[in-house]
């Protein structure tokens, strides 16, 4: 009896880890089921369509091709590919260096006003994406107010173009996503150690220096969220070059949308698609591998330090 026992001792924490190993993998199986269903088979058919020849009659034909990736490098597309780059990049950039001051006044300011302040950073999302960017259409208008104002000012001409170019796209992308990029960044800064900046102070540092060698390390990972919430979409953004970019804010979404709608070539808008899903996932892989090289350091991940 009391060698069973101990058996039975020594069985019971295996027994438990894999009644946990079971609960773990019951859990995880709808998950992933979901995202091979809508995400993972999907993509692969995306990448498998871009290797096919068009029909002449808006379908799919037979046989494998890349012709379609090779159109990417022409004069059509390589133009727009660039310009969808630094506007993603520059719009993004712009977030961070507006999120950032925002956030660290937010994580300090007193609980009087925070969640006022905070509700303000939050009403933009109660109103439609599109009527947002319908209302900056109206006041890029030629004869909108804002147009108005600047020719008043002295600051704009009668032709100065304030629409349908990429400026007003990159206006309208930091508008849209300044929030995304602000809450995560605040995230992190309501968990930054605020006497660390007052050790700084001690030690001769400036406010601004303060701010930019201990603050902004402090919050990387808020930093890092804020970044891929701004760039990941704007990379695919459609809606906001569409309509207040013209051609001279086209992005790949608006080639792609082309390509099906007007053109009625899959392959090629496949190919276009390919290309921006693994234009995503190029940041999605650098965290990853940032993030593994900072664990093997043995820097703790996610908490700046």
């Amino acid at each position: 009896m009391t060698c069973g026992a101990a058996l039975y001792e020594n069985d019971e924490p295996m027994r438990r880890e894999a009644r946990l190993r079971i609960l773990e993998w019951a859990v995880s199986v709808p998950s992933l089921f979901w995202l091979s269903l809508f995400f993972v088979i999907p993509t692969l058919l995306v990448f498998a369509i871009a290797l096919k020849p068009a029909n002449p009659y808006g379908g799919i034909g037979s046989g494998w091709t890349l012709v379609n990736l090779e159109a990417l490098a022409g004069p059509v597309y390589l133009p727009v590919a660039l310009r969808t780059l630094w506007i993603s990049f520059l719009s993004a950039a712009i977030c961070l260096v507006l999120a950032a001051p925002t956030a660290y006044y937010l994580a300090r300011v007193s609980a009087r006003w925070k969640n006022f302040l905070l509700m303000l950073v939050i009403v933009p999302f109660w109103t439609n994406f599109l009527v947002r960017v319908f209302a900056w259409k109206a006041l890029l208008h030629p004869e909108g107010p804002v147009k108005k104002l600047l020719v008043m000012a002295g600051l704009a001409g009668p032709a100065t173009p304030l629409l349908y170019n990429s400026a007003a796209v990159v206006l309208v992308t930091v508008y849209t996503y300044l929030p995304f990029t602000i809450l995560p960044i605040y995230a992190a800064a309501e968990k930054f150690d605020f006497q660390l900046l007052e050790a700084a102070r001690d030690l001769g540092a400036g406010r601004f220096q303060a701010f930019r060698r201990v603050f902004l390390p402090g919050i990387r990972a808020g930093l890092l969220t804020g970044l891929l919430f701004v760039l990941i979409p704007a990379l695919g953004s459609y809606v906001v070059p569409d309509l207040v970019g013209g051609p001279g804010g086209e992005m790949i979404g608006n080639k792609i949308a082309q390509r099906v709608f007007v053109d009625r070539n899959l392959p090629q808008a496949s190919a276009l698609s390919a290309v921006l899903i693994l234009a995503v996932l190029a940041p999605l892989a650098a965290v990853l591998v940032l993030g593994r090289r900072r664990g093997r350091t043995g820097t703790v991940v996610g908490t700046g330090t």
